[in-house]
């Protein structure tokens, strides 16, 4: 399970720092960082000239990836390198409140606070500010939450079709008698995929043999991949369903794991929000820290409210973890980058640690750029942007799924 990403001190919009020296120095320094210690030795970009060619006409631009790892937004520094321009990025509150070299330095690279528990409108203003002016591109994960799957795309959220839109407005709106070329507002779909390098079925074997130690079971080497991450899941499931449940459910996976954040979510938001509701888990958990937190950071709480509030925002964050776990996602296609994220997540949840495994590859693909039409179409029963957005993720993320190669060792 990820941990808590919930401060309980009053929140402080860290804006970022404008210059461009600092990204500068600091950007081989997260490359190196990124190689020694994350084992990532390689990093191929693709497309970066779609990006260069709209930078260079001085339009806006907002950078947007899919993120299943921690390790995105350094990443992109290979992208910015190779551009030699570098970004703005909106980054969750809590990265800026632990450490103050971490937040020191994310503000010298560009990256700014968002606080994700309520309307943040200076990180909103800061992002429409910057698209407006096109002072550098600007990077905003439309996930809204770390997916840890790369070949499985979250539902993209609202706040980013709403911030493109906001700009291309005011855009439009300053330029309306401007004679030249005017500026527009782009946003840039970036597939962002971990590759693993090295042999997928030893390394994998080796975390199901710990893991399958902690659960009290002999190591079943002379089983096949799959078959050891299926019933090591089942097991880790059938605990957690004992726990909440009180029981071992029986269906299959999907209708126990949706059974199971119902039986988390469904307690809170009756209390919380009065009502079920039916939006993604991430929207549902985001709806819940909304109204859970802000009076946690205000100081005025009793020590058992304040317990009381943590345990629910465990509950919820529990919830949403499970939710990431896509149905049939090593069965269905076996590839050692699937088998390894989730005997990492099995391990997360098991152990509490996330040891790196490497070496890997990473390649950034960038798509086609999507000019934003500052109006929404009211009549379409889903946002066009994000759903443009959504498709092109999409595909981008399949066509590097071809790099992507079958375990041997699975079967």
């Amino acid at each position: 399970m990820a941990p808590l990403i919930v401060v309980d001190s009053k929140y402080q919009f860290f804006p970022p720092h404008r210059g461009t020296l600092w990204p500068r120095i600091l950007r081989p320094a997260a490359l190196t960082w990124l190689k020694y210690r994350q084992h990532i030795t390689r990093i191929d970009v693709q497309g970066a000239e779609r990006i260069d060619t709209l930078r260079q006409s001085g339009h806006g631009l907002l950078l947007t990836p899919n993120h299943s790892r921690m390790t995105d937004p350094l990443v992109l520094q290979q992208l910015s390198a190779l551009l030699d321009q570098p970004f703005y990025t909106m980054a969750s509150s809590h990265l800026f409140r632990g450490s103050r070299w971490l937040a020191w330095a994310l503000r010298r690279m560009g990256g700014f606070s968002v606080y994700r528990e309520g309307i943040d409108k200076q990180a909103i203003q800061t992002s429409v500010e910057i698209l407006t002016r096109a002072e550098r591109p600007l990077v905003i994960f439309p996930e809204g939450a770390l997916s840890q799957t790369n070949d499985h795309l979250q539902p993209l959220q609202e706040g980013v079709s709403f911030i493109a839109r906001t700009a291309a407005a005011r855009v439009a709106k300053d330029q309306v008698h401007v004679a030249r070329t005017p500026r527009r507002i782009y946003t840039v779909p970036i597939a962002i995929r971990y590759l693993f390098q090295g042999d997928a079925g030893e390394t994998v074997g080796t975390i199901l043999s710990g893991l399958e130690s902690r659960l009290g079971w002999q190591p079943a080497r002379r089983k096949s991949l799959v078959e050891r991450v299926t019933k090591v899941g089942d097991a880790l499931l059938t605990l957690q369903e004992i726990e909440h449940v009180g029981s071992p459910q029986t269906g299959s996976l999907e209708d126990r794991l949706e059974l199971l954040i119902d039986h988390l979510l469904e307690p809170l938001e009756g209390e919380w929000l009065r009502k079920t509701a039916s939006e993604s888990v991430i929207a549902r958990v985001k709806e819940l820290r909304r109204v859970i937190v802000p009076d946690m950071i205000g100081g005025d709480l009793t020590g058992a409210e304040l317990r009381r509030r943590w345990e629910h925002l465990r509950i919820a964050e529990f919830a949403q973890a499970l939710s990431l776990y896509p149905a049939r996602y090593v069965a269905s296609y076996p590839t050692a980058d699937r088998l390894l994220e989730t005997v990492e997540r099995f391990e997360e949840q098991l152990t509490g640690q996330s040891p790196v495994h490497g070496p890997r590859r990473v390649i950034i693909d960038v798509g086609e750029p999507l000019l934003v039409d500052p109006h929404r179409d009211r009549s379409a029963s889903t946002d066009p942007l994000l759903q443009s957005l959504t498709e092109s993720l999409t595909e981008l993320l399949s066509r590097s799924a071809g790099h992507s190669r079958l375990c041997a060792a699975a079967s």
